[in-house]
């Protein structure tokens, strides 16, 4: 019982315990050298919450504050505003859940995603948010890159330098000037992110001061006039003569509405969609703090406190400002200027100082947080080897790789070389991010999980769904053309995952909604409604040893038909003398099995005295409800010694597979029988299953030689090397009886029932369905041609196509001595010509369907009738003897 406590390691409970591990691996460590090696050294304060309030101050603050109040005037910056934080509080609802409801590792958004959704969600939507990162950092390098140029630009229309402004303008002078200040965000993230949460609360207060000088301004500056000169094209020039006009009711009045014109920097008109795009970059800073996740002491706790009051702070300065910009700014100086704020500050070095700190600031945020979630993805290895490098890190911990990783990506979004054109894109990501958090905390509340037990409460069913369709419209209303590509994007990621990605033991939300909505439907499945016209097999397979069976388990999957598939083993045993239950570790190596041979089957095991009564109880409590077992399919009971399957199959040679690797797995199955093996079945008792199951109501089927069939792979036509072998014979006779002529009771419908399942298999859909009828052909009596009319009529009723092939067994019957009875033994000069009648009419067929007679009631003739079957099934190939007692087929609508 060592491993008792192991579950708490794995979740982090430790720290309540003083030792330490690392939830994606590695050993533990004592409570006295974690301090050392832990890196967590961040509280809410300077972890969260000034993190997120410098990334949603950024560059919009600053320098696209006034654009979105000339464009868009007052009332339609207030809705913009009110409705980019109504999406983004409904997110922080359920990041604050999710991030109370266990411990976050490294990787923020990330981490919460994926140990939430799972790996194929969460590993394509952590890339995509990593993408949205990338971008935003680009947004704010060149948003810094746009301020810099506002003061120490050329004149476009000079050649000669004034004052301070010394700095030559153009693109290719933009994208230098971007890549030397992403060359700086890259040297203080390669010393560390502490460096910079240490430093971020000093630019805080810088960018603090400069509010407040802002605000202060209108209270000191008097009203006055501004000419500003923009260069269109090569030669085309525009002069405004704007006005700054303090607090004025008029100016408040004509900046109420919206007026869309001209952008002056992209020379594109402007609209809702297109000035939401480039406002809402400002919110998407709420996982700044989450991001930091891994720096975190406490992030349950810090990050649901420092977002919050972030958020709150934001939005206030943000509706101060827009009132402040409407109630004192001409509109056409709000439209033609970005730097609007350097114009009417009482100390404009004030305020570009505070610009140049938050926009550095958020650049160097947006690039630490998408490193972090992009070696989360490495630690994880969804991506595999392009990703792999991204894992390692310094000696202190700083994912110094992922970092040079993330810098050469937004070195390439620079090449936009305009804030603008780039803004629609990062807001599009970050939009289908926020819907995934929603998403995935709407999941965990469907799943009914009794572990989610968030300590964070304010959120409801209506929130998450709220937040999840408000994201997904106004992503189509940014942009459409963005917004699909990027869901098409998502679900090709999810697709690559799903396909490549290992498995992991975070724990899958489809599981837990799939187990949720199982139950419901496996409730409202009512046995007692059953009818006839729906009945479909469903199979419990008894598999001693896999080696010598994957082909008859490959084979009863084509016969399921939709229905149960069940793989039941028995163990020998006796839990009472046992110190703990043998089978249950078995489970993983059988799911493992039916993963490589790519069947849809359960499995099901248990310990008994005797498999006759494993395989009762297996009968009898396999399924659930509605879905139970009503057909049993054994092995044949004789003595040829099989081949062993792991051998021929290369499925069986390379791969691993839920955690259990192939060498594991073959060692686990003991090797097939030989010479010396001893039999753990006697035929008296495996007459007596067969007994059993017909007792309690079940079809019984027994198949011999599927170790014939090649892997599915191969296709039917390699059985045995022959070329004919698109052919499925039925012999619905019972050919130990020559005197029952019936071929429609139970259990002869039934043979035909399911060789008519077979052949709507994939696999056996061109093979052609023979049907022989065995009749007295020399007798005078000429009834047979009714009885073979009869049984075409019958066919056509039942919908069978198949053809009839009529044997004449006359000299076959004449062997048969004595009436049918249990007691008699068939003549064995019978069986052999019986046998040989099957060789004759069925060689070439790839598999046959033959009539199993009841079994004796008597234990004593089981050898008997055992070596009965032997002799009419030797050397057939690929049989399966069928003994029905369900009534399976129906000529009604």
């Amino acid at each position: 019982m060592a491993n008792e406590h192991s579950p708490l390691l794995v979740h982090r409970v430790y720290s309540m315990m003083g030792d330490a591990e690392d939830s994606r691996g590695g050993s533990a460590v004592t409570g006295e050298a974690s301090p050392k090696s832990n890196p967590r050294k961040l509280n809410a304060a300077f972890g969260v919450m000034v993190p997120t309030i410098l990334s949603m101050f950024s560059i919009v603050l600053f320098l696209r504050t006034g654009f979105v109040v000339g464009h868009a005037g007052l009332l339609h910056g207030l809705l913009m505003l009110c409705v980019a934080y109504f999406i983004i509080s409904l997110t922080i609802l359920s990041i604050c859940a999710i991030s109370t409801n266990g411990a976050v590792e490294g990787g923020g958004a990330y981490f919460m995603i994926s140990r939430s959704l799972g790996p194929e969600f969460g590993g394509s939507i952590g890339l995509m948010f990593y993408l949205a990162k990338v971008c935003a950092c680009g947004v704010y390098v060149l948003g810094l890159v746009e301020a810099i140029l506002d003061i120490f630009g050329k004149d476009p229309g000079s050649a000669v330098s004034q004052g301070l402004r010394v700095l030559p303008q153009g693109y290719w002078y933009t994208v230098l000037y971007s890549s030397l200040v992403l060359l700086l965000c890259l040297v203080v993230c390669l010393v560390g992110a502490h460096i910079y949460a240490k430093a971020s609360f000093i630019i805080l207060l810088v960018v603090t001061m400069s509010l407040i000088s802002i605000i202060i301004s209108p209270l000191i500056l008097s009203p006055q006039r501004f000419n500003i000169t923009h260069t269109y094209g090569n030669n085309h020039t525009v002069t405004v003569n704007p006005s700054y006009t303090g607090f004025n009711g008029t100016t408040l009045k004509n900046n109420l509405g919206p007026q869309y014109s001209l952008d002056y920097s992209t020379n594109t008109m402007m609209s809702f969609a297109t000035v939401f795009a480039v406002m809402f970059t400002s919110c998407t800073g709420i996982m700044a703090g989450a991001n930091m996740s891994g720096e975190l002491k406490n992030p349950s706790e810090s990050i649901p406190k420092g977002t919050i009051i972030a958020v709150s702070y934001t939005f206030t300065v943000y509706v101060l400002l827009f009132l402040l910009l409407s109630s004192t700014c001409d509109r056409l100086l709000l439209i033609n200027d970005y730097a609007v704020f350097q114009r009417v500050s009482v100390w404009p070095p004030f305020v570009t100082i505070g610009v140049y700190c938050a926009s550095l600031s958020a650049a160097m945020c947006s690039m630490i947080g998408a490193s972090r979630i992009l070696h989360a993805l490495a630690l994880d290895q969804l991506f595999g080897l392009p990703l792999a490098p991204a894992a390692v890190t310094s000696s202190s911990g700083n994912p110094w790789v992922s970092v040079l990783y993330t810098w050469g990506l937004v070195q390439c979004t620079l090449f936009a070389g305009q804030l603008n054109v780039i803004a629609g894109i990062v807001t599009v990501f970050y939009l289908l991010a926020y819907a995934a958090v929603d998403l995935a905390c709407l999941a965990l509340e469907w799943a009914s999980a009794p572990n989610f037990r968030p300590t964070f409460q304010f959120f409801s069913l209506g929130t998450r769904l709220l937040g999840i369709v408000s994201c997904v419209v106004m992503m189509f209303v940014i942009n459409p053309v963005y917004s699909s590509a990027s869901i098409v994007l998502l679900l090709l990621l999810l697709l690559f995952l799903h396909y490549r990605s290992p498995t992991s033991s975070w724990g899958y939300i489809s599981q837990a909604l799939i187990f949720h909505q199982v139950r419901k439907y496996l409730l409202m499945l009512d046995s007692r409604k059953d009818h006839v016209k729906f009945w479909r097999p469903q199979v419990l397979l008894m598999v001693a040893n896999p080696r010598s069976s994957c082909q008859l388990i490959c084979f009863v999957n084509q016969l399921k038909k939709g229905g149960l598939f069940v793989l039941g083993h028995v163990q020998i045993g006796d839990l009472d003398v046992l110190p703990a239950d043998p089978v249950q570790p078995q489970y993983n190596f059988w799911l493992s099995l039916v993963d490589k041979l790519g069947v849809k089957a359960f499995v099901d095991l248990t310990l008994s005295p005797s498999v006759r009564q494993g395989t009762q109880h297996l009968l009898r409590i396999t399924g659930l409800g509605g879905m139970k077992p009503n057909t049993l399919v054994l092995g044949f009971y004789d003595n040829c010694y099989p081949e062993d399957y792991f051998l021929q199959d290369p499925v069986f040679c390379e791969g691993d597979n839920f955690g259990v690797d192939l060498p594991s797995l073959q060692a686990h199955f003991p090797p097939v029988r030989h010479a010396e093996s001893p039999r753990a079945l006697q035929p008296e008792e495996y007459v007596s299953i067969i007994h059993d199951a017909i007792k309690m109501g079940k079809n019984v089927c027994l198949g011999r030689y599927f170790f014939q069939l090649p892997p599915e792979s191969k296709g039917v036509a390699y059985i045995r090397g022959n070329d004919n072998m698109d052919t499925v014979d039925v012999w619905p006779t019972n050919l130990l009886s020559p005197g029952s002529a019936s071929y429609a009771d139970v259990s002869s419908l039934f043979l035909l029932q399911m060789a008519c399942v077979l052949n709507m298999a994939n696999r056996w859909r061109r093979a052609s369905l023979r049907i022989f009828v065995c009749v007295a052909s020399e007798s005078g009596d000429q009834g047979w041609l009714a009885n073979e009319e009869q049984f075409r009529e019958l066919l056509g009723m039942l919908r069978i196509r198949a053809a009839i092939k009529i044997v004449a067994w006359d000299n076959v019957a004449r062997m048969f001595r004595g009436p049918n009875s249990e007691s008699q033994k068939v003549s064995e000069d019978f069986l052999c010509a019986v046998n040989a009648l099957l060789r004759e009419h069925s060689s070439t067929a790839a598999v046959r369907f033959l009539y199993l007679p009841h079994p004796p009631s008597s234990s004593e003739l089981s050898q008997q009738y055992l070596t009965q079957l032997d002799t009419l099934t030797r050397d057939l190939g690929p049989t399966l003897l069928i003994h029905g007692v369900t009534p399976v087929t129906c000529t009604e609508l």
